[in-house]
């Protein structure tokens, strides 16, 4: 590492050609899905009756026949090999956060020097990866090696393409020998279950004959591109994903410019380039934009069923970071990447349908509008009582450097609906007009038509809520942009269908005459039980914090805190009883989680030892002696006073950076996360101080003003 790399970085990257305007049409997207298995494939492949099973199974959750297995993998595999495929895998995801693949070709011998291409049902249904190094939390021991993955037929096989040919990836569950989950899916799959049934159930109770229930998810996506050349002068970037040292430049994001701002070119074709990926795998990519910090961009899709918009926004970070290297950039997806500039999320737009209709679209006649007051009440009492389950699945060493500040949500869980959808909750908790905030005059009634007309947009944006209604769904704000959607919504789906099974229960003893009436009771019980968790300010604000706790709300700050109402007796036991994480589970991602967050801060205190000792350190030694030889020679001359401050600056510098190194380098022996946390960021302050004295030829590594806007 030296100053001259540093310069050299800058040089190809400003020398790089402009790409000019395409003359080309992207406007015919007809290979939109052509690299998935799905119903078109899935009906040209197959046998009509055969293939009818299987989308009975993908689009309705019907049990999937075993018998058909066979003619599936078989027609699953002339699809892939009509499109240059060699070989398959179980695509799979271990809590290690990211997704796990082996390989095996459909190569089977069949004699002497001669071979077929095949691929048996049982390959389809289930393989055998080896499980002894994933994290398992205790559910498995290093010797024990044996995990299954086991076929999800309703998150279709697709197809991914290298250099040198192609792979067909199979979406599946893992598991132990013992049945236990050992992935991030499996649960996901248990809470969709688990929420279906409650909603069924629920749906019931208002007279409604039995529909298909489906939850969906739209899961936006923000990251930062920069340039490659900049990116291998940084240990830390290379190492931790973010920068551990960089002073902040006089100007970063203060103009609010890049902000939707028009789109570089560089950037524009790579981001043309990803979404022509994406569709080709049927990932409906629809939104791209600049995002507020300089360097930073949003992807968000139109929303899917849930399971498959998860299955997507892995594929999605994936395809970011393969894109991005073939343009020369690396993506990143760390949720702080630099620091004083905004960080990354992954905003989680959640609902579900009945029948095909949103539940949290207010209806156009007093039936409808009651079940759409009951199933928001429902979602109230659901988050109010288990918001520090919701903050867990936040939880992790990135997230920590985001939440509260910057455009992302506080750890502390709040719902935002606006003034019009909570007048009209107070109108019926009071019994009272609600005067101009409803809309409408008279008495909230159930059954009687008073709701008034709610327009998608009823209300302003609130983007400093954790958990805010934006018309027909709930977007939470708080998850990490490198942070699968799968646990969020894991434990979103298991609280509603315990408040909508806590509904049901009581629904189904109302008499019918005096239904409306006892159910207008229910819903002013429940708001006034569970208003606390409303909140439709400024987040941000010491104000809030403070009404937060009069208010009996927890603040769960840091990762170590939000992670223990994983081994919470009540918790373990809602989660067990909908089958969704057993307490044997639960208690292995309460491990897994809180290992992984202390490995990944002691590797920051390992990178940031060494690139202030190795780097950092001999560039201001050089740089002081140069100055005190200089300083020696000026004698009395002019510029003495000049160069006595300049050697005081280093020399002071010098000794703050190298005595916080030593107080870092005890901090990991002692292997305390947050004394390493702290001495880390003396270790920071002290080097950001010495990058604005030290000669800037001398500085060794690409600074902020260059990574942030040269690229």
């Amino acid at each position: 590492m030296s100053s001259s790399n540093r310069i050299y970085a800058i040089n190809s990257v400003a020398s790089r050609p402009v790409p000019g305007p395409s003359t080309a049409s992207n406007a015919d997207i007809s290979f939109y899905g052509e690299d998935v298995f799905n119903a078109a494939a899935i009906r040209q492949y197959l046998p009509q009756d055969t293939a009818e099973k299987l989308l009975s199974t993908i689009n309705e959750g019907a049990p999937l026949d075993p018998a058909i297995a066979g003619d599936v993998a078989h027609a699953m595999k002339e699809w892939a090999m009509a499109r240059g495929v060699t070989h398959f895998t179980h695509w799979f995801q271990p809590l290690t956060g990211g997704t796990a693949e082996k390989h095996d070709a459909f190569l089977e011998g069949t004699g002497m020097a001669s071979a077929i291409m095949a691929f048996s049902g049982k390959n389809l249904i289930m393989g055998e990866p080896d499980a002894s190094s994933f994290p398992s939390g205790g559910l498995r021991c290093t010797f024990e090696a044996r995990g299954y993955t086991a076929w999800d037929p309703t998150s279709p096989a697709f197809i991914k393409r290298h250099a040198k040919g192609a792979t067909l990836c199979i979406p599946t569950a893992f598991c132990s020998y013992t049945g236990a989950a050992l992935d991030r899916k499996t649960p996901l799959l248990r809470s969709i279950q688990a929420l279906r049934s409650a909603v069924k159930r629920f749906m019931k109770c208002f007279g409604r004959a039995d529909e298909n229930v489906q939850i969906t998810l739209g899961a936006e996506q923000e990251y930062f591109l920069i340039d490659k050349n900049f990116y291998f002068q940084r240990p830390d970037l290379v190492q931790t994903g973010r920068t551990l040292f960089g002073a902040p430049p006089p100007k970063h994001q203060q103009l609010e410019d890049h902000y939707f701002g028009a789109i570089r070119p560089r950037i524009l074709n790579f981001m043309t380039e990803v979404e022509q990926e994406l569709w080709k795998l049927g990932i409906p990519a629809r939104t791209r934009h600049n995002e507020v910090a300089p360097a930073q961009f949003e992807l968000a899709p139109m929303y899917e069923e849930q399971n498959l918009a998860v299955d997507h926004n892995m594929m999605v970070m994936e395809i970011l970071r393969q894109v991005a290297e073939r343009n020369g950039l690396i993506c990143l997806l760390h949720e702080k990447p630099f620091d004083g500039v905004n960080g990354s999320g992954k905003h989680n737009n959640w609902s579900v349908s009945y029948g095909g209709k949103q539940l949290l679209d207010p209806g156009s006649n007093p039936a409808e509008n009651a079940l759409f007051l009951t199933v928001l009440c429902a979602i109230l009492r659901a988050v109010d009582l288990h918001s520090d389950l919701l903050r867990t699945t936040t939880g992790a060493a990135g997230n920590d450097h985001r939440l509260g500040a910057n455009e992302a949500p506080p750890a502390i869980i709040s719902i935002f609906l606006g003034e019009q959808l909570t007048g009209i909750l107070e109108q019926l908790e009071s019994g009272t007009p609600a005067g101009g905030r409803s809309g409408k005059p008279g008495r909230m009634k159930i059954g009687v038509d008073t709701l008034p007309a709610l327009p998608r947009d009823a209300t302003d944006r609130n983007r400093t809520s954790p958990f805010a209604f934006t018309g027909n769904k709930f977007e939470f704000r708080a998850p990490g942009s490198s942070q699968s959607c799968s646990g969020v919504n894991m434990m979103l789906n298991t609280i509603v269908a315990e408040s909508l099974d806590y509904f049901s229960e009581k629904l189904e003893k109302f008499p019918e005459k005096s239904f409306n009436e006892k159910l207008q009771k229910l819903l002013k019980e429940t708001y006034t039980a569970h208003k606390r968790i409303i909140f439709n300010g400024d987040n941000y604000s010491s104000a809030w914090k403070k009404e937060a706790a009069r208010r009996g709300l927890i603040d769960l700050d840091s990762t170590t805190e939000a992670l223990k109402p994983l081994k919470y007796k009540e918790n373990k036991k809602l989660m067990a009883r909908y089958g969704v994480l057993s307490e044997v589970e639960m208690e292995s991602r309460y491990e897994v989680f809180l290992e992984e967050y202390h490995r990944k801060i002691r590797i920051e205190g390992e990178v940031g030892l060494e690139t202030a000792r190795s780097i950092i350190l001999p560039a201001v030694s050089i740089q002081l002696g140069s100055a005190v030889t200089t300083l020696n020679a000026l004698g009395d001359r002019p510029g003495k006073t000049a160069m006595e401050r300049t050697v005081k600056a280093l020399g002071e510098g010098l000794d703050n950076l190298s005595d916080s190194c030593i107080k870092l380098e005890e901090a990991l022996k002692k292997d305390d996360s947050a004394k390493i946390i702290s001495a880390l960021n003396q270790v920071r302050s002290a080097a950001d101080s010495l990058e604005g004295v030290l000669d800037d030829k001398a500085w060794p590594m690409p600074k902020y003003r260059e990574i942030l806007f040269v690229y």
